[in-house]
């Protein structure tokens, strides 16, 4: 594969991720109205019957975060910074985006951050009650996330010896 095609499908994953933590980060922001209108949402659909215990939770949580709200509108201020932190990641990987090889640390960042998601997930998750099924989607995020993070690294590395392979062989042609 050319340079220019690895550059291309690296600048794609890495759009993807920036993309998921941008979006992750914006709905972060208004929690309280999204887990109202999920549970409406889900109180219109069969789902209420087909997954009972889920709906439940979802209920649980929405009634939770609008009690905080009313009583401790200050608590969401902790989501507020999760908010700035996805965005922030988010910006950070514009390097990656411009120049991967100089910046494949930024892309090996990222796989280890969504790695750390699942001991996360499963040990904070379990302390503070989150039921396992929660957990497992909480989980899945760092797994999607790392499916086109590890591809761009993998292509970093391939991007960064094509480009060796190229200057070799311009230097081997401009010495003879």
């Amino acid at each position: 594969m050319s340079a220019r095609r690895l550059l291309f499908w690296i600048r794609v994953c890495i759009g993807i991720l920036i993309l998921g933590l941008v979006v992750s980060g914006v709905t972060a922001f208004p929690l309280r109205l999204e887990l109202a209108l999920g549970s409406d949402l889900l109180h219109a659909t069969p789902i209420a019957q087909w997954l009972p215990d889920a709906v439940g939770w979802v209920d649980r949580v929405a009634d939770a975060l609008a009690d905080a709200d009313v009583r401790y509108p200050f608590i969401a201020y902790g989501t507020d910074w999760l908010a700035y932190a996805h965005l922030v990641i988010a910006i950070v990987f514009i390097g990656p985006l411009v120049d991967p090889v100089r910046n494949i640390w930024v892309t090996q960042f990222g796989v280890i951050a969504c790695i750390g998601i699942v001991p996360l997930a499963l040990i904070a998750g379990s302390v503070r009650g989150i039921p396992l099924g929660w957990q497992l989607i909480d989980i899945s995020f760092g797994v999607i996330g790392a499916i086109p993070v590890v591809i761009a690294w993998r292509l970093t590395r391939r991007l960064e010896a094509t480009r060796m392979h190229e200057s070799s062989a311009e230097l081997q042609s401009s010495a003879s």
